[in-house]
């Protein structure tokens, strides 16, 4: 378990939401929370390393920039590691794993467009034999997932 220190805390805390977009905004960071830049550097690093953070980075709306994708696939379970291996070598593929259900393997794939992310999908039902599911997004809807650890 990890434990956060106050300037941890604080920074975790300050920056969830409202990230500097600055070309130095760790410097900007340091200033405002009284730390030196390479400590808020460092203090990140320790933070994704550990778990605490997955990473640091901007949350675009769906298809602002580009397109994605759920997709599915029924896998039977001697091939899973196979054709999990075949999906993330797609560059385009940003993630899967595994559910259990005959439906077991989950993906994202992500390209400039409808029919790029359409081409990715027949590419890897072909190269596998296994139909895939596309399950695009019908309605977004966006979660926050920020919370403090201060209790104020």
């Amino acid at each position: 378990m990890t434990v956060l220190s106050d300037e941890e805390r604080r920074l975790l805390d300050g920056y969830q939401h409202d990230f500097p977009l600055l070309q130095q905004p760790f410097a900007v960071i340091a200033a405002e929370l009284g730390m030196a830049e390479d400590e808020v550097i460092e203090s990140c690093r320790r933070l994704q390393d550990d778990g605490v953070i997955s990473r640091i980075g901007a949350t675009v709306a769906p298809h602002r920039n580009g397109w994605s994708t759920l997709a599915a696939m029924a896998v039977p379970p001697e091939r899973l590691e196979q054709i999990a291996a075949l999906v993330s070598a797609r560059p385009e593929v940003n993630h899967n794993y595994e559910r259990e259900n005959a439906i077991n393997l989950w993906f994202v794939v992500t390209a400039a467009s409808r029919d790029d992310v359409a081409g990715v999908l027949d590419d890897i039902a072909r190269e596998s034999g296994i139909e895939v599911l596309d399950l695009p997004l019908e309605e977004p809807f966006r979660l926050d997932l920020g919370f403090p650890l201060e209790w104020r």
